[in-house]
């Protein structure tokens, strides 16, 4: 595949995760058409103009997860559309259905609905999560969680995990949609994603990592056990399922599967001048593992959750929001 005759979309483009996916793709000599909600808002979106390529062959558009319609002139003689926007999580007293779920489910419809009418299309992948496969209770905690798992609907209603079920209801809607349709689809599953933050703002999972490298026990203490994976090798994931021809399917995307205490046991050892708190409280959730032997299989590599957080702490320092530490 010649990446420089392709031509490709992003959804969402300014984010943590994306923005870094249009980095990769820039690089790797792709034309990229990224939506954004403003295209003329400089302040927000100056780091994506600053990337290697970006004058030369990155084009911001208006869309609106909302608007049917509003992907149409972006994904419009596109060979490739890489759906990695997602709702932003705010405050509501109805989180469930006017905050998360119709923006994940009709946002991702949408995008699907314009992606239909490009004859152009080859494939669209499109960013899940790995909390699809692990919101359950009826797995064996001795298997590995896979790709043929999906996180139970009736679990993540009754304890209120929104996002979970936000991300597997939208991506069994793209399923559906794209089998209905003859659609190309195949999906990416990350865990926890750590690393440098293009964006100047920081999104809510920057900020929680900010705030366990702080001592802030509030802003991780949640996570129980959680996957983790450096946010380079996510945006080169989605690359490489883009360009395999023989993908498909759903591939997890985790680099280390780790407990609250386990992991501030390392990250403390390694940053001893940082307030990284020592222990946290016991989450009452199952043990697991992720089985990322598909991914692996078509040859990727995955970097270490030291390589995670050294380059996610030296982007911190850079944009100023941690001092200088000693190693």
């Amino acid at each position: 595949m010649d990446a420089k005759k392709e031509r490709v979309c992003v959804t969402g483009a300014s984010g943590f995760l994306a923005s870094w996916l249009v980095k990769r793709l820039l690089l790797s000599g792709y034309t990229v058409i990224g939506t954004v909600r403003d295209p003329e808002n400089e302040e927000k979106l100056r780091h994506l103009w600053r990337l290697e390529g970006a004058k030369e062959r990155l084009k911001l558009v208006k869309a609106d997860l909302m608007q049917p319609g509003s992907f149409d002139n972006a994904i419009m003689g596109c060979q490739g559309v890489f759906h990695t926007a997602s709702p932003v999580l705010k405050p509501s007293s109805d989180p469930k259905a006017a905050e998360i779920l119709q923006p994940a489910i009709e946002g991702t419809l949408n995008v699907m609905r314009s992606c239909k009418k490009n004859s152009s299309l080859r494939r669209v992948v499109l960013t899940s999560s790995s909390s699809t496969v692990r919101a359950r209770n009826d797995f064996d905690p001795n298997i590995p969680l896979d790709e043929s798992s999906w996180s139970s609907v009736e679990l993540c209603e009754r304890l209120q995990i929104w996002y979970a079920l936000s991300k597997t209801l939208a991506e069994k809607a793209a399923w559906q949609f794209c089998n209905e349709n003859g659609i190309d689809l195949v999906t990416i599953l990350p865990s926890f994603v750590v690393g440098p933050s293009l964006p100047p703002d920081l999104c809510s999972t920057a900020s929680d990592v900010l705030g366990l490298l702080k001592g802030e026990k509030a802003k991780f203490e949640w996570h129980g056990r959680m996957g983790y994976v450096h946010i380079d090798d996510v945006a080169l994931c989605h690359i490489l399922i883009y360009e395999h021809k023989a993908a498909s399917g759903r591939y997890i995307c985790s680099s280390t599967v780790l407990d609250n205490d386990d992991l501030a046991s390392l990250l403390s050892a390694r940053y001893p001048s940082l307030s990284i708190p020592e222990r946290f409280e016991q989450m009452d959730r199952p043990y697991y593992e992720l089985n990322t032997s598909k991914l692996k299989s078509l040859g990727f590599k995955f970097k270490t959750i030291y390589e995670m957080f050294d380059d996610c702490i030296a982007s911190f320092i850079e944009q100023g929001y941690l001092s200088s530490i000693k190693q």
